[in-house]
């Protein structure tokens, strides 16, 4: 009803008047009266622009260099979400004054650009030639570095972790590894009512497409999620069944890991779930540190040439940020169940320090260096990683709920 009369008067307010008592359309005004309004935001208006090169960028980020027009649509509502909430965050920033730096964006689009093996003007020029302005990237850099120092100010020296919830997180560890885990990785794409799932659904249609077709999971659900794994790259850890919520323990604990799920809706939003690796409760564990260099072109002859200049891992990095065909990618503490029958039959056969054979993967040919092996590791973290760990997830469902309470309180139209 509310969202009716703010509609309704919203129409009145843009009815023609005479054209001796409008003003002069400001710069600003005439863009936005071009361009067309696709919400607004506590009387702030978000254009189609706006959306349009959001939606780029988010197709960008899964290796859409020239998404198609179909693509585009699917992932639009997901955009604007994303735009909005981005919006609620720097309006309430302002509140506290907190200031961002240009080296803190600098250095985060550094930390990107070296992700893909390019420079940050090389990252530039990329967004440039896919039709996205860079400052669409900078301006989601900008909110989410000051939303993350808003928060922590606010409630980090709050979050007391006691031992005895550090004693209770190491139990309930234990208990769960006496029965069949699964190393699951999620994007989630919140949406909280009917008309949003429904656009999130085929965003998240379009996402599953292009990870089939090769897009980096991790960085996606970076770019992409909303819940608080995001962080680690969607990275849940290893899970049962019963630790997921109806729903997704069942399609999880029908799975054949690894497999990529189809997306699944829930009452809040829908879940794109990697279910990476299983294992049964007395299976051993070998953890590797890996790195892994691709030639996105998918030419032996790059592969083979960048690898003749790695004498070590510390030179993978290096090597790859010497060519725009190379991407470099860190893979720490891996299980080797994780990599599937094939990776684990690559890197177990492989020695400390050596490359693996050239293999094939969806963006190109790849190959990974082994740089550290632990037979049998201890699965269960230590008891100041796992305070750390309490800490940081507290702090993130805050940082959630504060979000939401702000979309909660916000004037919305959508147009």
């Amino acid at each position: 009803m509310v969202r009716a009369v703010l509609m309704a008067a919203l129409v009145a307010m843009s009815a023609p008047v005479a054209l001796a008592q409008a003003p002069e359309p400001a710069p600003e005004e005439n863009r936005l009266q071009l361009e067309g309004i696709a919400a607004i935001v506590n009387d702030k208006p978000i254009s189609f622009s706006d959306v349009r090169q959001r939606a780029r960028l988010l197709l960008l980020t899964l290796g859409r260099q020239q998404p198609s027009a179909e693509q585009l649509q699917q992932i639009t509502g997901q955009a604007l979400e994303q735009l909005i909430d981005e919006r609620l965050q720097l309006d309430r920033v302002a509140e506290f004054e907190v200031e961002v730096e240009r080296e803190a964006i600098d250095s985060e689009l550094s930390n990107m650009a070296a992700e893909g093996g390019i420079g940050a003007d090389g990252l530039r020029q990329q967004l440039l030639a896919a039709g996205v302005n860079p400052l669409s990237l900078e301006e989601q850099i900008r909110a989410d570095i000051a939303w993350n120092r808003l928060m922590s100010g606010l409630y980090g020296s709050r979050i007391r972790v006691s031992e005895s919830q550090v004693d209770d997180q190491l139990e309930r560890l234990r208990t769960a590894s006496k029965k069949t885990q699964f190393r699951v990785s999620e994007i989630f794409l919140y949406a909280p009512d009917e008309e949003t799932r429904t656009e999130a659904m085929k965003a998240a249609d379009s996402i599953v497409e292009q990870l089939k077709g090769g897009a980096d999971f991790r960085i996606a659900a970076q770019r992409i999620s909303s819940a608080p794994t995001a962080a680690t790259g969607g990275d849940m850890g290893w899970v049962t069944a019963d630790d997921l919520t109806s729903g997704l323990s069942e399609a999880v604990a029908g799975s054949t890991a690894p497999q990529l799920l189809p997306p699944i809706a829930v009452d809040a939003g829908v879940y794109i779930l990697s279910v990476n690796a299983k294992r049964e409760p007395s299976q051993p564990t070998t953890k590797v540190d890996l790195k892994r260099l691709i030639a996105t072109d998918g030419l032996e002859a790059t592969i083979t040439e960048a690898m003749s200049r790695i004498k070590t891992c510390d030179d993978v990095q290096s090597v790859a940020n010497s060519k725009s065909e190379l991407r470099a990618q860190d893979l720490p503490e891996i299980d080797v169940e994780e990599l599937g029958p094939e990776g684990r039959t690559l890197v177990l056969a492989t020695e400390v320090g050596a490359a693996t054979e050239v293999f094939a993967v969806g963006s190109g040919l790849a190959v990974m260096y082994v740089c550290k092996r632990e037979d049998g590791a201890e699965a269960l973290p230590s008891k100041e990683d796992l305070k750390n760990s309490i800490k940081s997830r507290e702090l993130t469902m805050i940082s959630d709920r504060e979000l939401r309470n702000s979309r909660r309180d916000a004037t919305i139209i959508y147009r």
